[in-house]
């Protein structure tokens, strides 16, 4: 407990899963938090949850595949907050099909909220940062975004894309105090897994066989719970991982080595 005292975090995506869950972890630790999602009335339970343990917590709402609202919600976090010690880019969304059935468009969206809107958040975050000499932004990304996946190839781009851009941000970075990392979890227990039904559909068999079989490739047998993610985002947040900046963590279950 503590581990974040004094602390003040940024988290996008934060109304559910992953989000979420890091979330109440900071809050836990000791550290006030900026919350954000695509609308307010999704972040009033992460809200209440933080509130309860005695953390602040400021909520702001934002379309992250808006350019503006991205730039407006660090602003507006800077703002309400007085200064930001950690930035968490948790948001991102899914669109799995054959590579054939993907549009521009898809692309272009995926792009947006996964890739465009933490490329414009650690922007504003190290430059903020640098001039406070110390900071901590850690991406969550994916195994997806180290690895090759059927049906989903603009999305593991975007994943691959977010891996790269955290290693090149932290080499210049590092030097002015900053770590940048990157946690990527494989199959994680959220909402998410409703969305792959491309996957069951190719796979000629149900959402709850996929699960299944897919259960049977985790060396742990099982999904990660989000908390588990939260505990090495907490990690990486704390000055334990001082010593630690452009690293790709999986956490997987042991599903992806490496």
């Amino acid at each position: 407990m503590g581990r974040l005292e004094g602390k003040v975090a940024l988290i996008t995506g934060a109304s559910r899963g992953i989000g979420r869950a890091i979330a109440e972890a900071y809050a836990h630790e000791g550290a006030s938090l900026v919350v954000s999602g695509t609308n307010l009335d999704g972040l009033k339970g992460v809200a209440e949850s933080v509130r309860s343990t005695g953390a602040t917590v400021e909520c702001l709402a934002a379309d992250l595949a808006n350019e503006q609202e991205v730039v407006a919600l660090f602003e507006q976090a800077v703002g309400v907050s007085g200064g930001l010690d950690i930035l968490v880019n948790n948001a991102g969304i899914y669109d799995g099909k054959p590579f054939e059935a993907y549009a521009l468009a898809d692309l272009d969206r995926l792009m947006k909220v996964n890739v465009y809107a933490v490329f414009t958040l650690m922007q504003k975050a190290v430059i903020h940062m640098k001039a406070r000499g110390q900071g901590k932004i850690v991406n969550i990304s994916s195994t997806a975004g180290k690895w090759e996946s059927l049906n989903q190839a603009a999305y593991n781009t975007t994943k691959h894309a977010v891996v790269g851009m955290s290693k090149c941000v932290a080499l210049e970075t590092g030097p002015h105090g900053l770590n940048v990392n990157t946690i990527c979890p494989g199959m994680v227990e959220t909402d998410m897994f409703q969305n792959f039904e491309v996957h069951a559909d190719a796979a000629g068999i149900t959402l709850d066989q996929l699960r299944t079989a897919t259960h049977a490739r985790i060396p742990l047998g099982r999904f990660m719970q989000p908390d588990e993610i939260a505990n090495l985002a907490i990690y990486l947040a704390s000055s334990e991982s001082d010593g630690m900046t452009g690293q790709t963590i999986t956490i997987s279950g042991g599903m992806r080595m490496g």
